[in-house]
């Protein structure tokens, strides 16, 4: 079994920053590239930030570009979400997926695993 843990949400000012992490662990598992996705209350799912495993190669959500920096630590397993200049629109939860292929990543059929999720709430 595939294990994803997030940490890291919280209550922030519009404006301010947060940092997202997800850990992985389990069995091995592959994956092309990991994931961020976020769910407001009453909407669907929706892509956020994605990281290629091994090219390092990033993929963004419009709404984030130049907001959210997405990185990944190969050696312990783990992605980042840097997350500044927060909206209110960005309140929601965070999700951590992985096993994705590379025409998949915007898609949340596209991933085999998932985090419990992380609340963040950015107030106005």
């Amino acid at each position: 079994q595939v294990l994803l843990v997030e940490s890291g949400g919280g209550l922030v000012q519009a404006g301010g920053s947060l940092r997202l992490s997800c850990a992985a662990s389990g069995r091995t598992f592959s994956s092309y590239a990991m994931g961020w996705f976020r769910q407001a209350p009453g909407k669907e799912r929706e892509f956020v930030a994605a990281i290629s495993w091994t090219g390092g190669s990033t993929f963004y959500a419009d709404s984030v570009k130049g907001r959210f920096t997405i990185s990944r630590d190969y050696a312990k397993i783990a992605v980042y979400l840097q997350m500044n200049s927060l909206k209110p629109e960005d309140t929601g939860v965070y999700y951590c997926a992985a096993g994705a292929t590379y025409y998949s990543i915007y898609s949340p059929s596209g991933y085999d695993h998932w985090g419990q999720g992380t609340q963040v709430t950015v107030s106005s």
